[in-house]
């Protein structure tokens, strides 16, 4: 291990705020060596560096002129089973779950299947830059496994819970569900999350039990939450038939009699929600993953669900961020999430691209209870970085328009976000290069 500082000339931007970012045209990043990895020491303009540091030792350099660094991302909701169904039909969210993506997750069954499409998958959030967030397994435990061993980052993972309501091959007794989420819980503490697949495919009892037995070792919950009209007719008439739910008014009001709504609870979409609802998700503490190209219409290769209301969840203090939702999403990379919710929220002065790098990083790393750590380029922070190409400098420039300028141009070729990182860092490692 180097026992040195390096210093990373190159253009840098990191959110701080859903209307604020730093931008640093020609910068110096230094990065220090711990026993854990590299944490940064020193961010600043390069000539200012080299001016102060001409007569000290000269450091070790990496030059990377010509790219823009930026945090790595959190995608705060994706399947990683689902990698191979993203780009199959959708019409409607059940239809897609039953003829696509169920068949495809019992092949999950096999450990070495598993374990291959784990490295495989592993491999492509490097490429993204998604270094955190939070993560669906099969109901299989060891896709938690393989995930946690494989990916690079700060995620949580969880194994789906479907007791009910689910077809064979993917459909777990009470007693084998909970036993494994004890079991996971115990193994990987905050790194683990309960995740029930959704309340339609998990009992109320089992739920109620996991969420207790999850909170000895601070682990993490996520589920699904209101996510189209249709589905939640469902849940609600399903639930009215189950004894102690009769007189259930909401969606929410399911997952907070089961006790799994909290600081560590994060329910993807929320779509849908009356004003109780939002005060009750304010109350708790729980968050929201927001995910707009799997809520986009068929058209843009989502499922048609519907518009997130950010301006509601902020409103009453629901903390929310961005999530690619892969497979429901058609694409991995969170720069594609970032234009979509642009786009998909024209007209609204407050959906920019500085907010949706802000949703895409440190409000993942907030969340997640990271933010301390990394979610943004800061002093003392890991040195988690992806570093794109930098666009063409122009005058009175910031952080919005340099997002805009990098991002734009492949609005209509979505794919070619998936490319656009050159190079992702973790603690000061690299682990992509497009040169590999």
């Amino acid at each position: 291990m180097l026992t040195q500082n390096v210093v990373i000339f190159a253009d840098l931007l990191t959110p701080m705020s859903d209307s604020k970012g730093r931008l640093i045209r020609d910068a110096a990043l230094v990065i220090r060596p711990t026993t854990r990895g590299w944490r940064i020491a020193h961010i600043g303009q390069r000539e200012k560096y080299l001016r102060q540091t001409s007569k000290q030792q000269v450091l070790k350099t990496l030059d990377l002129s010509g790219l823009l660094l930026m945090p790595g991302f959190f995608d705060m909701h994706f399947h990683w089973v689902q990698d191979e169904v993203r780009l199959m039909p959708k019409g409607s969210l059940l239809s897609w779950l039953k003829n696509y993506t169920w068949p495809y997750e019992m092949k999950f069954k096999s450990k070495r299947f598993s374990k291959q499409r784990a490295r495989t998958f592993a491999s492509k959030l490097a490429q993204m830059g998604t270094l955190g967030g939070g993560c669906f397994g099969s109901i299989h435990g060891h896709t938690v496994d393989h995930a946690l061993e494989e990916f690079k980052g700060d995620f949580i993972v969880g194994n789906v819970l479907m007791t009910m309501n689910s077809p064979k091959g993917l459909r777990q007794t009470k007693k084998g569900a909970l036993a494994l989420v004890e079991a996971l819980s115990e193994k990987y503490k905050k790194s683990y999350a309960l995740t029930p697949r959704f309340a339609p495919t998990t009992h109320p009892d089992v739920m109620g039990q996991a969420a207790k037995a999850i909170k000895k070792h601070k682990s993490y919950m996520q589920s699904h939450l209101s996510e189209t009209q249709e589905e939640i007719e469902y849940v609600l008439g399903l639930y009215r038939e189950i004894p102690g739910f009769e007189n259930v008014k909401s969606y929410t009001e399911i997952y907070n009699k089961c006790g799994l709504l909290g600081p560590r609870s994060i329910m993807g979409h929320g779509i849908y929600l009356n004003d109780q609802e939002w005060r009750t998700l304010k109350k708790t503490g729980t968050s929201i993953a927001h995910c707009p190209t799997s809520n986009a219409s068929v058209k843009r290769q989502g499922l048609g669900s519907g518009l997130f209301d950010f301006a509601k969840a902020e409103k009453y203090g629901v903390p929310w961020a961005l999530g690619s939702d892969i497979g429901g999403g058609p694409f991995l990379s969170m720069f594609d999430v970032m234009n979509s919710f642009v786009e998909l929220n024209r007209g609204n002065k407050k959906a920019t691209y500085t907010k949706a790098l802000y949703r895409a990083s440190l409000a993942g790393a907030q969340i997640l209870r990271l933010d301390s750590d990394s979610g943004s380029l800061e002093e003392g922070k890991w040195a988690n970085f992806i570093a794109v190409p930098s666009p063409k400098m122009t005058e009175n420039e910031d952080a919005e328009s340099v997002l805009k300028s990098l991002l734009g141009p492949y609005a209509k070729k979505r794919n070619a976000y998936e490319k656009l990182v050159v190079q992702t860092y973790y603690k000061g490692e690299m682990i992509h290069s497009q040169d590999n």
